[in-house]
């Protein structure tokens, strides 16, 4: 197959803050996923997209409304977690003239934005357990009711939905609906992460060169032949596609010459394990988590699950420097529930809030 390049319109208005721009099919699991996607994209059925953040989830929505019979009608992206929970309601339905204080106009939502097309909801899992209840309706029922109305409206809107949670265990955990997440689950798509898809990683780092050399004025810059093996064979890349661009920005600002050099991408440091090494290490990790559950089990606690449920959310929120939002990337929870444990079990108090670091 041929290198297929997928890129975010230049004029997308898309809500979502955090994305990666580009994606290249060159990867033999790349190229899979295409195929994939041209069988389930025809059709109306529902998708979720399961990705680490930075994988570029938006535009595997973007290429299958692209591919479907909806291509000439609106794709619309909404992020459910940068709403806050009064907030997602009114921009999910809409809502009326006078409906709540500030709706001085009725407006409409991105339900009905989104008629006739596809609506693509990022961070699924954020999305609060009472307006999962009022999503299942409106997608059984296939109608939205603004707030402040009684008025149904008729909508016709496939939904795809990417979250970078397993909400399998969400699910298990009573933070998800179980029917929602089958209503929402008729096709699911994995988007493997950078590190598991090698051969996107040069074809990547060339079009952000070509991207960024234009914007900077530069020409006729490459890599050298060590900086390639750098970038292909000697890092994981946590921060995926994202975190690939910025590395070539970064390389570009600062290469002296027109060949960019290893010390020009800056990488993170980090010392190459082998599978089995790693395997081992976390084996060990395992074991020693499962020794202290027994020593905790045999304590007798009236209060084990919440005193290991603060151990845990606490151990995870001292590694990450008080960063919340880091905290939930660790154990792949949402930033909210990671606010509410820490406020619960007194690690954290509601009137600091606004000074923490984002």
């Amino acid at each position: 197959m041929s290198n297929v390049v997928i890129t975010l319109p230049q004029n997308s208005i898309s809500p979502l803050s955090i994305r990666a721009k580009v994606l290249v099919f060159e990867d033999k699991k790349s190229e899979e996923l295409l195929k994939h996607i041209g069988l389930i994209a025809p059709s109306n059925a529902n998708v979720l997209v399961m990705g680490e953040t930075g994988t570029g989830k938006e535009l595997i929505a973007r290429e299958i409304h692209k591919q479907s019979l909806r291509a000439g009608s609106p794709f619309v992206a909404i992020n459910c977690g940068a709403f806050s929970e009064t907030l997602i309601e009114s921009e999910l339905f809409g809502h009326e003239k006078g409906a709540f204080t500030g709706a001085v106009s009725s407006k409409e939502g991105w339900f009905e934005a989104a008629n006739g097309g596809t609506l693509f909801l990022d961070e699924i899992g954020d999305l609060p357990l009472q307006l999962q209840v009022k999503m299942l309706r409106v997608l059984q029922e296939g109608q939205v009711v603004k707030l402040g109305s009684r008025q149904l409206k008729d909508i016709d809107v496939r939904i795809i939905a990417a979250t970078n949670i397993n909400l399998e265990d969400s699910v298990a955990a009573g933070r998800f609906r179980e029917d929602l997440y089958y209503r929402l689950n008729v096709v699911s798509l994995y988007l493997p992460p950078l590190k598991e898809r090698p051969g996107d990683i040069l074809p990547l780092a060339k079009y952000f060169i070509q991207t960024y050399s234009k914007r900077l004025g530069l020409s006729d810059i490459e890599l050298s032949a060590a900086a390639v093996k750098l970038l292909v064979e000697g890092y994981p890349w946590p921060g995926n596609i994202r975190e690939l661009e910025n590395v070539i920005h970064h390389a570009l600002l600062v290469c002296r010459s027109k060949i960019i050099q290893p010390e020009d991408l800056n990488l993170r440091k980090s010392k190459p394990i082998s599978f089995q090494a790693r395997e081992a290490a976390d084996k060990t990790a395992q074991e020693k988590f499962r020794d202290a559950l027994l020593a905790m089990f045999e304590s007798e606690d009236e209060n084990l699950y919440e005193n290991i449920e603060r151990q845990v959310m606490k151990t995870a929120f001292d590694f990450c420097h008080h960063n919340q939002l880091e905290t939930a990337r660790l154990l792949g929870i949402s930033r909210n529930i990671v606010r509410a444990i820490l406020i619960k079990n007194g690690d954290l108090h509601p009137k600091v809030r606004e000074k923490e670091k984002q």
